[in-house]
């Protein structure tokens, strides 16, 4: 087996601040890290795979809602009230994800893994895919 590789996303912010990525939870030997959580710069690592995914107004959503209602600090030290989770989960679901086999790929919409709800942040969301447990990734504000 060969060593374990790690990825870390945009760390120069080269990529521009539009896009999105799941890393879909896999044993793949590569690691993605985000830094994430605001101007609280936490620091997370998943192993799995990269799937682009794109909507601009679930990043604006996003936006919205980490940068200017949570001010940029993050989730650090804070719970969600049930205004703040479903408009996370509203955002989340507007996000399409094709699974693809080896002849067809199917639409489906992300789900926001409540399960997991205490580690969501800014650029930073465990989400349910038809291909496994992942996290939704942005650009982090700070």
């Amino acid at each position: 087996m060969s060593a374990p590789r790690y990825v870390f996303l945009d760390p120069d912010g080269t990529f521009g601040d539009d896009w999105l990525y799941v890393v879909v939870e896999a044993p793949t030997g590569v690691f993605y890290q985000q830094q994430y959580g605001g101007t609280a710069c936490r620091h997370g690592q998943v192993e799995g795979f990269l799937v682009p995914v794109f909507n601009p107004d679930a990043l604006e959503a996003f936006r919205e809602l980490f940068e200017k209602e949570f001010r940029g600090t993050g989730m650090h030290c804070r719970s969600w009230a049930e205004g703040e989770t479903a408009r996370l989960r509203e955002g989340v679901a507007d996000i399409r994800y094709w699974a693809c086999d080896e002849q067809d790929a199917e639409e489906h919409r992300l789900r926001l893994d409540e399960s997991r709800l205490d580690e969501a942040d800014e650029a930073w969301v465990p989400v349910a895919t038809p291909d496994g447990p992942g996290v939704l990734v942005w650009c982090n504000s700070d």
